[in-house]
Formats: C-alpha cells, structure tokens, sequence
C-alpha cells in the first residue's frame, strides 16, 4: 500500500506536512500507523504536486527513491510554497516496477491524483475496463501499474465533463467489481477542492475555517482529525467537508 496527503488553504512550504509534522509523510514512510496488511514501509518512491500559480497548471516532483534518502527534494520543498499540495509515498505492490514514474501523482492540466491500495488480479481482471479506454491513453499510460490505469479511467471522465465525486466513485464501483478484494483509496485535486474515496483503508480530515487536509494517517495528535468512514467519497475544502457513501453495487466486494 501507500500513504498520501492532500492540503488547500493558504500557502504553506511542502515540507510543512510531507515532511516537518509530526507525523509527516516522510515520518510514515518508515514508520507508518495503519498499513493494513499492506506492507511494513513505503520505500517504493515519493512524489509531489504543487501550483505554483493558484488556478494554473500543477508542478511535479516525483523520484523512484524512499523520500528520506532525496536531499534535493528536502531543499526544494523548504524553499517551495503552495496554496494545495498532493504527495505520495509508495509501497509498491510485489511485480510492478520501481520507476519515478510509477510513483503518485499523476497529473494533467490542474488536476493531481494518487492512489493508495491494490487492484487484485492486477492485470487481468480489469483488462475489459482498460480496452475501454482510447488506444492512446493506454499506450502513454506513466508506467505499467494499476495507479496508473485508474488515473487514466478516472481522467477520462474527467475530459468528458464528469463531477469529480462522480467519477472517483463510478471508477471504484467498477474496478471493486471487476477485481474483488481491491483497495481503492482514491485521491484527487484540482488545487482548490480535494475529493477522495475510502475503499478497504484508512483515511482521514482535518477542517478548519481557513483549510482543508485529507490524509491516509493523522499528521499530528490534535483531537480535530476525524476518520472517514470505510466505502464513502469525500468533498472537502477550506471549512467544509461533505462524505457521502457509494452507490451500491452487486458482488464488488
């Protein structure tokens, strides 16, 4: 598995949570609260996600290195400041590759996504839901794994004018029913809204009148971070935070 984070709010340096909280995403790497089964670290690679422009196109840093081991991003993320950040550390799952690549987010335009979790039967089970996809999408996908891949089912939706929640959630009911058993964490943003669903792991939010985070584990012990419950999608942003559950479905679990 992995663990990710998602921030709006007034600008802030990227270290702030990915890697100076108390329990920032550099401290979950190694020592991460709640992997469920899923691994003991996540050494896999990092990325992250920044606008240097709010409403502009995102910024990206991603390396196939455990994110403790890069001085270079250390540097960068003191020095670099942002109104929404999206990181990710990576645990990846076993036969998939270890390249800068295949670590989160994923990006297009405004938009950064990640995925925390496991399509099983990866790759045959969702094979039908990928031939859906344009030809070209598939072939320029970042690397061969299933992130990947739902980035790209969610992203086509997106070019098609779709609500983000919406597709989040229409990709979830579908690869949950396509491969049994998955993890499907999903993670999105476009800079000013952060949307997410909890699928078989853990995540949480932390609201306050000026910002909003959603994170795989709370990145400090204050009582104001509230876990979302298992099988919703999350809306959130600076002073509110909607979940609701996903549809219903038959036979994805």
């Amino acid at each position: 598995m992995c663990r990710h984070l998602a921030y709006v709010g007034p600008p802030v340096p990227l270290a702030a949570p990915v890697l100076r909280a108390p329990h920032s995403l550099r401290h979950q790497s190694y020592a991460p609260a709640d992997m469920r089964g899923g691994g003991t670290i996540n050494a896999d690679g990092f990325g992250a996600g920044w606008y240097p422009q709010p409403g502009g196109p995102a910024a990206r840093y991603r390396s196939a290195q455990p994110i403790w081991s890069d001085a270079s991003f250390a540097a960068l993320a003191g020095a670099t400041h942002s109104s929404a950040v999206l990181a990710a550390v990576r645990s990846a799952t076993v036969g998939m590759p270890i390249t800068d690549t295949a670590a989160a987010p994923f990006a297009e335009g405004p938009w950064l996504f990640s995925h925390n979790g496991v399509v099983r039967g990866w790759p045959q089970s969702v094979a039908p839901l990928a031939a859906a996809l344009p030809v070209a999408d598939l072939i320029t996908l970042d690397a061969p794994t299933d992130a990947a891949l739902l980035w790209a089912l969610v992203r086509h939706r997106l070019r098609a004018g779709a609500d983000p929640a919406d597709a989040l959630a229409a990709v979830v009911v579908e690869v949950a029913a396509a491969a049994p058993g998955s993890r499907l964490n999903l993670l999105l943003t476009d800079g000013a809204t952060i949307w997410a669903t909890t699928f078989d792991h853990a995540l949480c939010v932390h609201i306050d009148e000026g910002s909003a985070l959603v994170a795989s584990e709370p990145l400090d012990p204050s009582p104001a971070w509230t876990a979302v419950p298992d099988h919703h999608v999350v809306v959130a942003g600076p002073g509110h935070c909607r979940t609701t559950p996903l549809p219903l479905y038959e036979g994805a679990r």
